[in-house]
């Protein structure tokens, strides 16, 4: 008998799919940052003894915190589903790649933010990140549309 629920491999189910360790470590980061920076979100909101709201504040940690958690949330889940489509569908390590670079400037670019005192100026690791995000994700995109019809 089974304790764990289908598709873990067992004798009677094997996969049908597979995808590479690469794009399952990049959809894992992706929801990992989800939720740490959701926490994050928490603790401010926990030390600024604040239970709703934020000020609009460039150098208010808890407005940073959740920008930066708001930031990711917007991109993370069409991301994701990118990722795991092309996975499934043709992956290559060109796919890879452009994951990795992606999920590489998503992190960067949260780091741009939690990593600074204040969002005032703009910086390199915001800027890179926001390109990464963008060209990554134009691209994912275009990749995806492609398999989609050819």
């Amino acid at each position: 008998r089974d304790l764990l629920p289908l598709p873990y491999p067992t004798r009677t189910h094997k996969p049908t799919a597979s995808m590479s360790v690469i794009a399952g470590a990049c959809i894992a980061t992706q929801g990992a940052l989800v939720f740490l920076l959701g926490l994050n979100v928490s603790l401010k909101r926990k030390a600024a003894k604040r239970s709703a709201g934020v000020d609009n504040k460039p150098d208010d940690p808890l407005y940073i915190a959740s920008r930066a958690h708001g930031n990711h949330v917007e991109y993370a889940p069409t991301l994701m589903a990118l990722m795991i489509w092309i996975s499934l569908r043709r992956p290559s390590l060109a796919a890879d790649l452009l994951m990795l670079l992606v999920t590489a400037a998503r992190v960067l670019f949260a780091y741009g933010l939690l990593g600074f005192p204040s969002m005032e100026r703009p910086n390199k690791m915001r800027f890179f990140g926001a390109l990464g995000t963008y060209l990554g994700g134009t691209l994912l995109s275009l990749y995806a549309l492609a398999i989609a019809f050819l």
